[in-house]
This record gives structure tokens, sequence and C-alpha cells, in this order.
């Protein structure tokens, strides 16, 4: 049985859209009409523009969706011309449709390469940027763990955070990492002298609390004009190679990599005005909200505006670079593509994230 999350109609919101993506895992939708004839696609990438261009995410897809989807006939269906489709056009997700072109199946990238001929997902161009992980604060969310262990080594499965984080960049081919440390940063330093690994590591000791930026001004001197810092708590699955060009197209200074958040309020939420009088209820409102994830692409220059080994958090470096006119952009992704390990509550759905991939 088809998932039938798989299917969209042109008169859904884009909010639909985005829940949609998030349940199936997926990163396209099958835009239909009421007997299921294929209309268009969208993509997570189609939303991120619409979203980027200052639309709203109650709008209706229908001036967001391709209308030009790309789509297999039965009768010229074979697992090998599927491959060669999915290859040719870099998509996610073929649909194949009789001749009214009415969908009667689909293919995705993982059915297809199912055996392991090729790797899981479109094949990106390696990137060759370093990474800077912030790893020197005390994890105090995460206590009592963090009083014995660092926050970067407490374990999901049988890998540590940071282990983690730095897998989820070796896929888009990073090898260079420069890893902040200060609190029992000797057992940091320890763990990745003891592992066999292909890519290289850095260390950076913090002479005191800087903050969640403040240690990134110590790499000033060793990294080149492009990098990547993320905290050690974050997961955000994103095409580093998409996030870099809208980076350099812009000419941004900062690129923050956001997340599409949705939260329903669990309670009716009482609108009243002065003398309180009600003139409103929303029975369990859903709101949805742009967060930042933690992982951004910053340009060396940006640095320039930070003190030396003084507390100064992401937070203080995003206004400054506003405030003397740099530009800052985000990159939104979807909310099942963010992870925060940070906290308790958090690090348990992260936990049960991987056991449902089979990865732990």
């Amino acid at each position: 049985m088809l998932n039938e999350d798989i299917y969209i109609r042109e008169d859904e919101a884009v909010k639909s859209a985005l829940k949609k993506l998030d349940r199936t895992g997926c990163r396209v939708l099958l835009v239909v009409d009421r007997e299921r004839y294929l209309l268009g696609t969208i993509t997570d990438g189609d939303i991120r523009r619409y979203i980027l261009k200052g639309n709203a995410l109650e709008d209706i897809i229908r001036d967001v969706y391709n209308k030009t989807p790309i789509y297999m006939h039965k009768n010229d269906f074979s697992l090998a011309a599927a491959r060669e489709r999915l290859i040719k056009e870099e998509i996610e997700l073929l649909p194949i449709v009789d001749e009214k072109r009415q969908i009667i199946d689909f293919i995705t990238w993982n059915q297809a390469f199912a055996d392991g001929e090729r790797s899981a997902g479109v094949p990106s161009k390696a990137l060759d940027l370093p990474v800077v992980i912030m790893a020197g604060g005390k994890g105090s969310r995460l206590e009592p763990f963090s009083k014995i262990f660092p926050k970067p080594l407490i374990p999901i499965g049988d890998k540590p955070i940071i282990e983690i984080i730095i897998d989820e960049f070796r896929k888009q081919g990073i090898s260079e990492y420069y890893v902040t440390v200060n609190y029992k940063g000797e057992m940091v330093k320890s763990y990745f002298d003891n592992i066999e690994k292909d890519y290289t590591i850095r260390y950076v000791w913090e002479e005191g609390y800087f903050g969640t930026a403040g240690s990134v001004k110590l790499v000033e001197d060793e990294i080149r004009d492009t990098f990547i810092v993320s905290n050690c708590d974050v997961i955000v699955k994103a095409n580093l190679g998409e996030v870099l060009k809208l980076h350099r197209e812009k000419k941004a200074s900062m690129t923050i990599l956001s997340s599409i958040q949705h939260h329903k309020i669990p309670y009716g939420v009482v609108k009243f005005k002065e003398g309180g009088e009600i003139t409103e209820i929303l029975e369990k409102p859903e709101y949805t909200f742009i967060i930042n994830t933690g992982v951004y692409i910053l340009q060396k220059s940006a640095l320039r505006h930070m003190p030396q080994k003084t507390p100064f958090d992401m937070t203080d470096l995003i206004k400054t670079l506003i405030d003397k006119g740099e530009k800052v952009i985000t990159y939104p992704v979807n909310e099942n593509d963010y992870m925060d390990i940070g906290q308790w509550e958090e690090y348990k759905k992260t936990v049960e994230h991987f056991q449902k991939l089979g990865a732990l």
C-alpha cells in the first residue's frame, strides 16, 4: 500500500506540505487531483525558496510546486531504467504513471539502490572547507552525565555525539575539523587519538569559557575564507553544497541554518481586551516558527568584529554583523532534518530516531 502522505492536493497549505515531508521522511511530494492524476511535484527546496521570498506558510501550494514533473510510463518501467533516470535527473523520487498520467506507483532513490550499488541519496560534490565544532562547554543541560563525561562524548548507540556529527559532515566529503575544547577536553582528545579515522582534527584549547561564539575567534589565524561552525550537540541534515551556493550568491557574511518547527499548544488560548473581557478562545492552536539550529557558514572576515578571549555569544556576533551592515541570511531545513541532543528529552528523541533508521 502506498504511503498516502506522499500525495498532496494543490489547494493545501505550504505548512501542510512541510508536515507531510516530515512524516514521509522524503524530500518530495506528488501533487495530484482527486483522481490521483499527476499535476506536479513539490520539494523541500521549492518550499525553501518560496519562504525566502517572504511568503507565508499559510499560503496554498498552487504557486509553489513544479508543474512539469519528471515521471516514467508504466510500459517503460524497469529497475535499470528507473535507476538510470534517477541518476540522470538527480531526483529522489520517480512517479510511475499510466497512459492518462494517473499515478500507479513510485520508486525512491533508496528503493532503487537498496542493494547498495550506489550510496543512498543523490550524490554531491565533496566540499573543501573546514568545520569548527565548539566542544568546550560544560553541558549543564545534560547533567548528571556531563558531570562525568564531557558533553561531546555522551553516547548515541556505540558512538559519541561529536563523532556522529562529524560522520554527517563526512558524508559530504569534509575532512578538516577544528575542535575547540575546555571542560574535560583531554578526554575528547584521548577518544579521537584512539580511533581509526579518515579525517584530520586540530584542537583549539580555550583558556576560559568564552560563550557560544568566543572560541571561534581562536581559529582566526588557522582557517581560510569560508568555514562552517557547529555546536557539539546538534545534527542538521542539509545539502551543504546548496547552502554554500546560496551563501556565495548572496555574498553573505554569515548563513544561519535554521529549522521550521511546528508546536501545538495543548490548551485553549484565551484572548481578551482591557478589563478582562474575552474576545476569542483558540482551541489548541498550532504555531510555526523558524529557529536557529546552531550550525553556521561564516566568512573569516566576520571574525574581525569579535573581541579576543572575551565571552561572546553567537547572538552577539549576529547582532554585530547586522549593525555593521554585513549580510546575514538563513537557510531553513524541515523539522525532522534537525536534531538537538543538548537536553534530555531531545536526546531521547534522537536516540529513537537513529534506532528507527537502524543506525544503532
